[in-house]
């Protein structure tokens, strides 16, 4: 399993992930779940994937390969929308090519999940859920965030404190508290994290941050985090009938 987050929001585009997959508790490993498709000064195609790895990482070679050759690939599209449409449509054609001679009752689930966002020249920033169907939905002002993997542990946080009008500074502080009650919920998920920042019409070539355990401000924020929570938990009323 995994966890990534990814925001619209009117500043800019958040894109955060985290690198743990396991088949058991014996079967644990580290791999980059952030993948970048970028012109500087023309586009930046961010991609975050969730799922059967085989699938996310064929889908993604896939990608890669067809970037050096004519036709639609990412470094081409004419839209964000374009983009997205060929993450499902790739995604589709690697699972009935692998899942073709599988029999049935085996109960394999090849399926993955990708959130597809970035911009590029002429339209605003857009992010996408492609679904392991290969259809896909996209952000909005009241739904400017989306989720996949292990998403229910972080979900309350950014529930609370995020919208369309929160500033990058806002989310990327509620983002890595929301990992923080993921990772102390769910031994799936854990360190370390990619988090990559990405302004409204910069054009600028991305730099994502990688946070691992010893990473200053992650732990001071978990440790100020978990401080404020136990503060306001004592500060809240008693009712009569608790006895």
């Amino acid at each position: 399993m995994t966890y990534c987050v990814a925001m619209r929001l009117k500043a800019g585009l958040l894109f955060a992930s985290d690198s743990r997959t396991n088949a058991g508790v014996d079967h644990i490993a580290t791999f980059r779940k952030m993948n970048l498709f970028e012109v500087p000064g023309q586009r930046l195609v961010t991609i975050l994937n969730a799922g059967n790895l085989a699938t996310t990482q064929s889908v993604l070679n896939l990608l890669r390969q067809r970037c050096a050759h004519e036709g639609a690939q990412l470094l081409n599209v004419g839209s964000m929308y374009d983009a997205a449409e060929l993450v499902g449509r790739t995604l589709k054609e690697v699972v009935a090519r692998d899942s073709v001679d599988v029999p049935q009752g085996q109960g394999i689930d090849f399926g993955a999940n990708f959130l597809v966002g970035g911009q590029i020249q002429g339209e605003e920033p857009r992010l996408f859920h492609v679904y392991p169907q290969g259809n896909f939905i996209e952000a909005t002002e009241d739904t400017p965030y989306f989720q996949i993997g292990e998403a229910k542990y972080g979900k309350p946080i950014i529930d609370r404190v995020i919208s369309f009008d929160s500033t990058l500074i806002e989310a990327s502080k509620c983002t890595l508290i929301s990992f923080d009650s993921t990772i102390r919920s769910n031994l799936s998920v854990g360190l370390p994290l990619d988090m990559l920042l990405y302004r409204t019409d910069s054009f600028a070539p991305a730099q994502p941050h990688r946070i691992d355990a010893e990473d200053p401000y992650f732990n001071q924020l978990r440790r100020g985090w978990g401080e404020g929570l136990r503060q306001v938990f004592k500060a809240l009323p008693d009712e009569e009938w608790f006895g």
